[in-house]
């Protein structure tokens, strides 16, 4: 096992964590649906997946990933966590640190446990203490950490956040970034860098002040509605000028290789029947 390195959210992925999907076990509908999943309803699509046919598009995407020199590492399965193939909510690499996230769902907890053999190795990992916060609400941004207060995060989250790093001498501002509308699983189904200073964004769901200081840093390549439903927002830098879409996604696709950005696609429509797509299905412990 390498020792974690992340500067950005677009320097050559050399390895990265993955899980298989596993049963479908959620209840997306009645009396018993927790109520953050309710608001959530609001703003994504959800449904039941077939497991075998999410496996075999995960297959497909971690071929192209092993094909480009990406070292693939699968974590042990979470019986029971209908999303155990998104890990990037468990940790997050933070320059040389991998941050343990503290999960806000508790059906969730269980997928943690196959961090630990992951991280047993590693020479800093940190755990939290306070609040809640999950590695799809985090980005790397030259020297800030953008972390989205979405459902899943909280403010003592990013307070713990911050002082963490500071504790350990880490010189990056940590930026919250707010919602104009409730019920966001995470930032990176709306807004998401794929590479130097270019981002997807979906204008809809953050006030103008967010939005004016994402113009003010990025070329933003808008994400329309119907887009975001389909979390088309949720793909995955592998390099700087090289990101991994969903099939489908064909106008963002035409945005990104107008601007120079090599576009590689694969199949992900039953992965996305549970919000979350390429991003979510990848946790990166090395960026080159």
């Amino acid at each position: 096992m390498l020792a974690p390195h992340a500067v950005s959210e677009y320097g050559s992925l050399r390895q990265v964590a993955m899980r298989y999907a596993g049963d479908f076990t959620r209840d997306l509908e009645g009396p018993g649906m927790h109520p953050v999943l309710a608001r959530q309803k609001t703003t994504s699509t959800w449904a039941p997946y077939d497991t075998a046919r999410v496996r075999a598009q995960q297959d497909a995407f971690i071929d192209l990933l092993r094909s480009r020199g990406t070292e693939v590492v699968l974590l042990d399965p979470a019986p029971g966590c209908s999303a155990q193939h998104y890990p990037r909510d468990l940790a997050f690499v933070i320059d040389d640190v991998l941050v343990m996230a503290r999960l806000n769902s508790a059906h969730r907890l269980p997928e943690t446990n196959a961090l630990a053999r992951l991280t047993a190795a590693m020479p800093k990992v940190v755990h939290l203490p306070d609040g809640t916060i999950e590695g799809g609400d985090v980005m790397l941004h030259d020297g800030a950490v953008l972390v989205g207060l979405s459902e899943e995060t909280s403010a003592a989250g990013i307070e713990a956040l911050r002082a963490s790093l500071g504790a350990l001498g880490i010189d990056r501002e940590v930026v919250p970034v707010r919602f104009s509308v409730p019920g966001i699983v995470h930032l990176d189904d709306h807004f998401n860098i794929v590479a130097p200073r270019t981002a997807l964004i979906h204008r809809a769901v953050f006030p103008q002040a967010q939005v004016r200081w994402f113009e003010q840093r990025f070329d933003l390549i808008d994400v329309t509605d119907d887009e975001a439903l389909a979390v088309q927002a949720n793909v995955l830098a592998t390099a700087p000028e090289t990101v991994v879409i969903a099939r489908g996604s064909d106008r963002i696709a035409r945005a990104l290789t107008a601007r120079g950005i090599e576009v590689l696609i694969v199949d992900y429509s039953e992965v996305t029947k549970v919000p979350g797509s390429l991003r979510c299905s990848t946790l990166p412990l090395l960026r080159a």
